[in-house]
C-alpha cells in the first residue's frame, strides 16, 4: 500500500502527496459489509480499530480520531497521541478539522446537482461561463470542459505548485508571515496561467480526455463556475444544497478566517530541514478545492448519502463514478478519479472503496465508503511532514490501512 493512493491539496510539496485524496463496488464479506465482531473478542472490530489508530501514532503522529459506521448505523471511534504535544490532553472525538481537497467531492456534488438541474452541462466549457480567465502560455477555456475541471483531466497547471516552488519558502517563518493572507479564486488561477498546461483536451471532443494530473486549479474554477450560473456562493451552495439537508451541524466553510473551532486538536507540520513540528494550527486555507472543515461523524454521513443516492439523480451519482486512470508519482495504475471522487481496491471489499483523502497544513483527512453507502469510515490525523518523506509516507500508508481495515475489515 503506497501513498500515491492519496490526493492532496499541496500534492507536489516535495512528498509523495498522490491518490486519495478514488467500477461498481460490492463487499465480499460479512465484515466488509459491516459486521462488526462482538466487542471485547480478539480482534474485534474496536480492537482493530484501536490498534490501527495507535499504529497511525506510532509513525510520529501527534494525534488522530477515528469513526467508523456499520450497515445498521452503529459507531465505533478510536483515538491516540495527545491534543498537544505541551499540554497533552486527548483527541476529541468529535474535533474539527480541516479536511482538505475532501472539499472537492462536496463541489463535485454541487455542479452534479445543477447538471441535473439543467442549468450547467458537463460539456460547457470554461470559455462559455468564465470568459477570458482560462487564457495565455498556451491555455484555452474553450478546450475545458465542466466534466475536464471535475476529473481533472484538464490539464492545467496546479495554482500550489507556483506557490511552493521555491523550497526555501517552506518554512515556519515564511508559514507564520503569510498564515493570513487571503489570495482570491482570481489571484489563485492567474498563478495557474503563468504557466503553460500539461495538454489540451481535443478540441472536437474534450470531454473524452482521458489523461490526468491533479491540479486544484481546476476547482477553483468549478467554485467560480457555480457562482457564476447560480449568483451564489460556492459555500452558499454547499451549506443550502448539502450541510443543511443532511443536517451536518459540525460542517462548514471559514472564508477568510484562519480560526478552527473548538473542540480540536493542534495541527502539526515538520517543515524541511527540520526535526522539530511547528504548530500551524492558526491559517488561513483554502476555498472550493479544500476549505472545508468537518468532524468524522458528517463525514461519514456525507459520504453514505452520497452513495446511497441521497444527494445525487442516479444519472449523475453513475457520471460521478466514471473514472480514469489516476496515476501517482511512481506511475501507479491502481487508483482511478471520477468526478470528485475516487476509486481503490481493497482486499475484503470484492470491488473497493470510495474516497477521496486530503492534506493541509498540519491535518490530513482521510475517509472512504462502500458504493451502496452502507459502511464508511473518516479519520483526521493532526501531523503532516514536509521534511521527511519516508516517515510522511508511512504515516500515510499507516493512515489509508485504519480507514480500510475499518471499512473492509480486519486484519488480525
Amino acid at each position: 500500500m503506497t501513498t500515491r493512493r492519496r490526493f492532496g491539496r499541496l500534492a507536489r510539496i516535495r512528498v509523495a502527496l498522490a491518490v486519495a485524496g478514488v467500477g461498481t463496488v460490492g463487499v465480499a464479506t460479512a465484515l466488509g459489509s459491516g459486521a462488526w465482531a462482538q466487542d471485547g473478542a480478539p480482534g474485534s472490530s474496536r480492537a482493530q480499530l484501536q490498534r490501527d489508530a495507535d499504529a497511525v501514532r506510532d509513525t510520529g503522529a501527534s494525534g488522530l480520531t477515528v469513526r467508523a459506521r456499520d450497515a445498521a448505523g452503529r459507531d465505533r471511534e478510536a483515538r491516540s497521541g495527545v491534543a498537544d504535544l505541551d499540554e497533552g490532553g486527548r483527541v476529541p472525538f468529535d474535533a474539527y478539522y480541516r479536511i482538505g481537497s475532501d472539499t472537492k467531492t462536496f463541489v463535485a456534488v454541487v455542479a452534479l446537482q445543477l447538471v441535473a438541474e439543467g442549468t450547467l452541462g458537463l460539456d460547457d466549457t470554461v470559455e462559455e461561463w468564465l470568459p477570458g480567465v482560462v487564457a495565455g502560455n498556451g491555455n484555452d477555456g474553450s478546450r475545458i470542459t465542466i466534466r475536464n475541471l471535475l476529473q481533472h483531466t484538464s490539464g492545467l497547471a496546479n495554482y500550489t505548485d507556483a506557490l511552493f516552488d521555491d523550497p526555501e519558502e517552506l518554512t515556519p517563518e515564511h508559514f507564520r508571515a503569510q498564515r493570513f493572507t487571503v489570495r482570491t479564486p482570481e489571484e489563485q488561477v492567474a498563478l495557474a496561467m503563468t504557466s503553460a498546461p500539461g495538454w489540451l483536451p481535443d478540441a472536437d471532443n474534450p470531454g473524452a480526455e482521458t489523461r490526468w494530473s491533479y491540479s486544484n486549479t481546476n476547482y477553483v474554477l468549478a467554485g467560480m463556475i457555480i457562482e457564476r450560473v447560480t449568483g451564489h456562493s460556492w459555500e452558499q451552495e454547499v451549506h443550502e444544497r448539502i450541510i443543511e439537508p443532511l443536517g451536518l451541524r459540525h460542517t462548514m466553510t471559514l472564508g477568510t478566517s484562519a480560526y478552527v473551532p473548538r473542540p480540536t486538536a493542534t495541527a502539526y507540520v515538520q517543515f524541511p530541514g527540520r526535526e522539530d513540528l511547528t504548530d500551524t494550527t492558526l491559517s488561513v486555507d483554502g476555498g472550493a478545492d479544500g476549505g472545508i472543515v468537518s468532524t468524522t461523524s458528517d463525514m461519514n454521513t456525507f459520504l453514505r448519502a452520497l452513495m446511497d443516492g441521497t444527494l445525487l439523480p442516479a444519472e449523475q451519482l453513475e457520471q460521478m463514478r466514471t473514472t480514469v486512470p489516476a496515476p501517482g508519482k511512481a506511475g501507479s495504475d491502481v487508483a482511478r478519479y471520477g468526478l470528485g471522487i475516487a476509486w481503490r481496491p481493497v482486499d475484503g471489499c470484492e470491488a473497493g472503496v470510495w474516497y477521496h483523502g486530503g492534506t493541509s497544513f498540519g491535518t490530513m483527512s482521510e475517509a472512504a465508503v462502500t458504493e451502496d453507502g452502507s459502511v464508511s469510515a473518516a479519520a483526521a490525523v493532526f501531523t503532516t511532514r514536509y521534511g521527511d518523506e519516508e516517515r510522511f509516507t508511512e504515516q500515510a500508508e499507516a493512515t489509508i490501512d485504519l480507514i480500510d481495515h475499518a471499512v473492509c475489515g480486519q486484519r488480525g
